[in-house]
């Protein structure tokens, strides 16, 4: 532990420096605040216009929750219904990845068509950008569990139920939360996406409304809750990781300590 604070000043130096480096430049060149604004008025628009975002941002937050909840339910689903079934995971695992390849910007508009401007959609949109990384990454938790275990288990007389709790199911865990935590961050930016193609409220709303008023102190302002956002979802999950998966984060904080 004591390692990670001591080089856990770098990247906050480093930050410290850059936002040092911006203000300076818009100081000395006189960049005009519409097209780039300095750093301190940035957080001062944050402070003094606070009033004007909380309810920006509960509606996004909400749509966060509500979609990762759901798109994250359906990942676990898909992910243990493709590994149980080899049919399944045989026809279905390709067109998995293929549905990929379509960009979530080109989807969104369908959808608006297809079921209006209500939360429907928006939901929809969290829902897809979040499953397929959970999906993938707890295929291969399961794939990755221990052969000479599984086959112990089987000579024990284990049956295959019993096999995926005892055995696999622990063992993907940690892959769940790799997934979770990708997920997560991709949550924020499926919300967003999705307030653009029609919403009253959120955050993308009011980055939309600020962008076209030239108010780019407040497009920045919006970027940096959609950050604050993304790291305090991201965080979430490593806590509710260290909470579930005692062993492993004992496990880490013992390599983290040895020289």
């Amino acid at each position: 532990m004591g390692k990670v604070l001591q080089k856990g000043w770098r990247p906050f130096l480093v930050l410290v420096l850059f936002f040092i480096i911006w203000e300076l430049c818009t100081k000395i060149f006189a960049i005009p605040g519409w097209l780039l604004p300095a750093p301190s008025q940035v957080w001062l628009e944050a402070i003094y216009g606070w009033s004007h975002y909380t309810g920006h941002i509960f509606s996004t937050v909400q749509l966060i929750i509500i979609g990762f909840t759901v798109g994250s339910s359906i990942g676990v689903l898909v992910a243990v219904g493709l590994h149980l079934v080899p049919f399944l995971r045989q026809a279905f695992y390709p067109l998995l990845i293929v549905t990929q390849n379509i960009p979530i910007i080109v989807l969104a508009p369908l959808l608006v068509i297809w079921f209006g401007f209500g939360m429907l959609p928006k939901i929809m949109v969290i829902s897809l950008v979040c499953f397929f990384p959970i999906t993938i990454s707890l295929l291969d938790g399961f794939r990755q569990a221990d052969r000479d275990l599984n086959h112990y288990m089987l000579m024990a007389g284990a049956t295959k139920q019993q096999i995926f709790w005892k055995l696999e199911w622990p063992n993907a865990l940690p892959s769940l939360f790799s997934g979770l935590k990708i997920s997560a961050t991709y949550s924020v930016m499926g919300a967003v996406i999705s307030e653009w193609l029609g919403a009253s409220k959120g955050i993308g709303v009011f980055m939309t409304l600020a962008s076209s008023s030239f108010r780019t102190d407040r497009v920045f302002v919006a970027i940096l809750f959609i950050v604050t956002l993304s790291l305090l979802f991201f965080l979430v999950i490593v806590l509710l990781e260290n909470m579930v998966i005692k062993w492993k984060s004992g496990k880490e904080g013992d390599n983290i300590e040895s020289p």
